[in-house]
């Protein structure tokens, strides 16, 4: 078994809400509220939701680009437990050279006043890894590995492409050989035709390179094609988890079923029943109480609104909140 590379536990960022001449904190935005899970070497682990569920925020949280308000975030670097919700100054900068991240809009990621060659060898600079011809060799071996024509160094962000665009920004979060690449759906703003060449682009880089991925989206047929295993996120709490296979051929919460009962299957022959949520997305400054899901849940019952839930192990590494976990009979997607 693949050794963990990656656990957060109890992961929290709140955004405090300001009113008044005076800017006086009146409340919280629990943007990501006791989130935690691990990843494996090697393995690519999906985070799914809807928008404003947290995904990117948890992403960046774990990354330091946004100070976290509680938790931590344990990365097993050569056999050391390190925490990098406690790491400051020079140690976070040198464990940055094991994390990257691949954002979500291809064009606004990459400085316009920049080269393609300056992008992808700026972290080898700031690193100190290479210079001069060695950074131009590097640079070049990146493009390629990519699938970008090395010629290209000497271009600028807007002469390509979108797809091409974020394969810089692939070339870019490989420059310095990471552990682990949070890839920010990194295939949303792109065309379909694309999103499938990058998305091959991505696994052949995982197996070249023995990487590791958290991989955001909210296209559950692109997770299915991609993850090995799957977190579902609703308003800033993980409310399911499990291996690709058994969450879409069992999901146990009533969320995950909603969400899967949205992905079109290319297949007359099979019909899965559309489930349309009623009500709106609480605000995640008040939260309701006990289970976040239960104004808008189908099954819910007196027992959901007023104690929250805890996260179970069902067996298998299969986590999930829910009170009715092994008693609700739950449809899902068939493998293709």
């Amino acid at each position: 078994m693949n050794k963990t590379l990656l656990e957060v536990k109890n992961l929290k960022k709140y955004f405090p809400v300001r009113r008044g001449v005076f800017r006086r904190t009146v409340g919280y935005v629990k943007a990501v509220d006791d989130v935690s899970f691990f990843i494996k070497e090697g393995e690519t682990l999906g985070l799914v939701g809807e928008s404003g569920c947290g995904k990117t925020t948890t992403g960046r949280t774990i990354l330091r680009l946004i100070e976290p308000t509680g938790g931590q975030v344990i990365f097993y670097n050569n056999g050391n437990a390190i925490d990098i919700a406690r790491l400051r100054g020079r140690h976070l900068k040198e464990l940055r050279r094991e994390m990257q991240i691949i954002f979500q809009d291809p064009y606004s990621s990459l400085n316009p006043r920049m080269t393609v060659g300056d992008i992808v060898g700026e972290p080898l600079l700031v690193h100190h890894v290479a210079r001069g011809k060695e950074l131009r060799d590097r640079v070049a071996k990146l493009l390629e590995a990519v699938g970008l024509n090395p010629q290209y160094m000497k271009r600028y962000p807007h002469e390509f492409s979108g797809g091409q665009r974020q394969r810089i920004g692939i070339a870019r979060a490989l420059a310095l050989e990471p552990k682990l690449i949070i890839a920010d759906e990194p295939v949303s703003a792109l065309d379909v035709s694309i999103q499938a060449q990058v998305l091959n682009i991505l696994e052949d880089l995982q197996a070249q390179f023995g990487l590791t991925y958290l991989f955001i989206a909210h296209d559950l047929s692109v997770v299915k094609h991609i993850s090995s295993r799957v977190a579902v996120m609703y308003l800033g709490k993980l409310v399911e988890m499990a291996s690709t296979e058994e969450l879409f051929a069992n999901p146990r919460h009533p969320y995950t079923e909603a969400l899967m009962s949205a992905v079109p299957v290319p297949d007359p022959d099979f019909q899965m029943e559309r489930i349309i949520l009623q009500g709106d997305v609480p605000s995640p400054v008040n939260p309701p109480s006990g289970c976040y899901f239960h104004p808008r849940c189908p099954y819910a019952q007196d027992i959901c609104s007023k104690e929250a839930p805890q996260f179970r192990d069902l067996g298998g590494e299969h986590f999930v909140v829910c009170h009715f976990a092994t008693t609700l009979s739950l449809q899902g997607l068939r493998s293709e």
